[in-house]
């Protein structure tokens, strides 16, 4: 069984500071750091450390960070004959800030993410037999995206859609292609225009997107736990107690860890569980990719937290 990640790679350049600068304001940060990153890249890191099968389609830049970031995603177990060098742009960055609670923000310049197109499409459908889940998100071209939804779709691979970066836009043919959508609070707020803050807001909200499509939606509330709204039922994740030392991949963490969970057969629930449990695992580490839990971390994790005995 194979999970196939389509979607951004970065190279992330960190620095960690007391506290978000306010704007105009400038800080003294303590810790600056580069690694890869892109929600693509990392929720496939995410699935491959928990054992899943995983391959990731996308595209890097023409520049000095491209053979670093193909280096790094191999070193982690992913195969990256997927992977396309743009010889007409450099390779998608982010610029991470990281204040001393865990809290971060984040400017995404896409370079190479922003070529994705029929190419990949192609690579993308070859790859879909046998494919249990096919991971999207919204740092590469919404028509591709689409596309990408589409195509997996009609070969009856389940999609996964992480509406990240926030937006308000989505087409609405997109919705019915959507199996499981995974929103945080913010995401969520933009999708439906009302503030999602809590349990009931999240069920609004929830059930305001499957009444344009969606399958399965399940609401990220970060500390407050996870809301998940089916078909058939309503359901609540609370929160893994930890320190958060940054929590900039978190969400990737969720979807890789959600993702990896329905491979191995478990039901909607058991994944959800996995999913905050990555996600919690994740936050207590400086990084991204560097800090996603392999999988004997990850079971010591939930057999100490009565989840697993």
């Amino acid at each position: 069984m194979t999970i196939i990640v389509f979607g951004s790679i970065n190279i992330d350049l960190v620095g960690k500071t007391p506290r978000l600068p306010q704007p105009g304001e400038t800080i003294i940060g303590s810790n600056f750091c580069t690694a890869g990153g892109g929600k693509g890249a990392n929720q496939a890191v995410a699935a491959s450390h928990l054992g899943a099968s995983t391959h990731i389609i996308g595209r890097v830049g023409n520049d000095k960070f491209a053979e670093e970031l193909l280096t790094n995603l191999q070193s982690f177990g992913l195969n990256t004959d997927n992977v396309s060098i743009d010889q007409k742009t450099h390779s998608g960055v982010a610029i991470i800030a990281v204040e001393d609670s865990g809290q971060n923000n984040i400017i995404v310049i896409p370079g190479a993410n922003n070529n994705v197109g029929k190419e990949d499409i192609e690579r993308l459908t070859k790859l879909l037999p046998g494919a249990t889940a096919l991971l999207l998100q919204l740092e590469i071209p919404l028509p591709i995206v689409l596309r990408a939804a589409e195509v997996a779709n009609q070969a009856g691979v389940r999609v996964i859609l992480d509406p990240a970066p926030a937006r308000s836009d989505l087409p609405i043919e997109l919705y019915p292609l959507i199996d499981i959508m995974t929103p945080n609070e913010v995401e969520v707020s933009q999708l439906v225009g009302f503030a999602v803050n809590n349990h009931e807001t999240a069920i609004l909200a929830a059930k305001q997107l499957q009444e344009r499509g969606v399958r399965n939606v399940i609401v990220k509330l970060g500390d407050r736990g996870v809301v998940a709204v089916t078909a058939d039922e309503t359901f609540f994740v609370p929160a893994f107690a930890v320190e958060a030392v940054d929590t900039v991949a978190a969400g990737d963490a969720f979807n890789g860890g959600l993702a990896a969970a329905l491979d191995a057969g478990l039901s909607l629930s058991e994944a959800v569980t996995w999913g905050a449990a990555s996600g919690a695992l994740c936050a207590t580490k400086m990084g991204a990719q560097v800090a996603m839990p392999d999988r004997t971390t990850f079971e010591f994790f939930l057999q100490s937290s009565g989840i697993r005995k």
